[in-house]
């Protein structure tokens, strides 16, 4: 199930750029971060791929959605200039961006070699 985020649960899960200057991540498992807005069509397009990718990889792989019209702040500290941009968060290192709605096997691609997961 993705899971919408707001400016403090993104600090508690994923990132608190208050406490750390340097990238940080607070989860356990890898992540994805979709920044998108209510008005954007790719975003629409994208939602339900990331809901099923969050089914099958339930255990394996968290996927966050930041609504960038509610969270200007956060979207600026990540330099989102266009909706849908994916954030993905390996545990270790350091995390990569894609932009677009990026079809389900790209995605899936992405997770193999940005986030380890299979």
């Amino acid at each position: 199930m993705t899971e919408h985020l707001d400016g403090a649960a993104f600090k508690s899960r994923v990132f608190d750029w208050e406490k750390h200057e340097e990238w940080s991540y607070s989860g356990s498992l890898p992540a994805i971060v979709d920044f998108y807005a209510e008005w954007c069509g790719p975003c629409k397009m994208l939602s339900p791929v990331l809901d099923e990718l969050s089914g099958k990889y339930e255990g394996k792989l968290k996927i966050y959605k930041v609504d960038i019209d509610k969270e200007n702040e956060l979207a600026a500290l990540f330099g989102v200039q266009s909706v849908p941009t994916i954030l993905f968060i390996p545990t270790e290192g350091k995390p990569s961006m894609a932009l677009g709605a990026l079809p389900k096997h790209q995605i899936e691609k992405a997770m193999g070699e940005l986030l380890g997961i299979s």
